[in-house]
């Protein structure tokens, strides 16, 4: 005769198969945000952004701001939804991370385009793209600085953009996951339940 709680017990250890197919999950998931790394930032490179209206690039950070955030809360949607919840949000987070420093170094190129001298360089596609990451990682060289008061409120702005990705956004997709994982517990509850 066995033992009824250990019967439970080794039915809900995962099988050699479960542990396949979460690896392959894991593995698929890590492509995915690499892929879509790798197409942002691909983009950026190969988008026409050489306009010198000033106009356009505020409509372009306006509205790539409006961007991150549907990008994001369609993520978060999908994290509750999902299989495998922690990947969709390590998924998540790297597509509206990269998109918005991707957004954000078009700004400051876009910026110094249109305003030359707007930092104590001219500012290539990689500068830009560079001195959006010290920004973002406040590691901040000082090689490249900001000099007019338009760099210095779109730089200020990243900075509060970036400590709320980091803090609320954060936030918000460890709750989905929870909400994920309590959805997939409850699911397998009523399957076990089930003649």
């Amino acid at each position: 005769m066995s033992d009824p709680s250990t019967a439970r017990t080794d039915h809900r250890r995962p099988g050699p198969d479960a542990r396949r197919l979460r690896r392959w999950a894991a593995a698929v998931g890590a492509a995915r945000a690499l892929s879509i790394a790798a197409g942002l930032v691909t983009a950026y490179y190969l988008l026409p952004l050489d306009e010198r209206d000033t106009a356009q690039a505020a409509a372009l950070l306006a509205g790539g701001l409006l961007a991150v955030l549907a990008v994001f809360a369609w993520e978060t949607r999908a994290i509750g939804r999902s299989p495998h919840p922690r990947l969709r949000a390590a998924e998540a987070l790297a597509a509206t991370l990269v998109l918005f420093l991707v957004l954000f170094a078009a700004a400051y190129y876009l910026l110094d385009r249109s305003a030359p001298g707007s930092f104590t360089e001219p500012l290539t596609r990689t500068d830009a793209l560079y001195f959006t990451l010290t920004t973002f990682s406040t590691v901040g060289y000082g090689d490249i600085t900001a000099r007019s008061q338009t760099g210095r409120i779109l730089a200020i702005w990243q900075m509060v953009g970036g400590l709320l990705l980091v803090g609320v956004a954060a936030r918000m997709l460890a709750s989905a996951v929870q909400s994920g994982l309590r959805r997939q517990r409850g699911e397998s509850a009523d399957e076990e339940v089930r003649p």
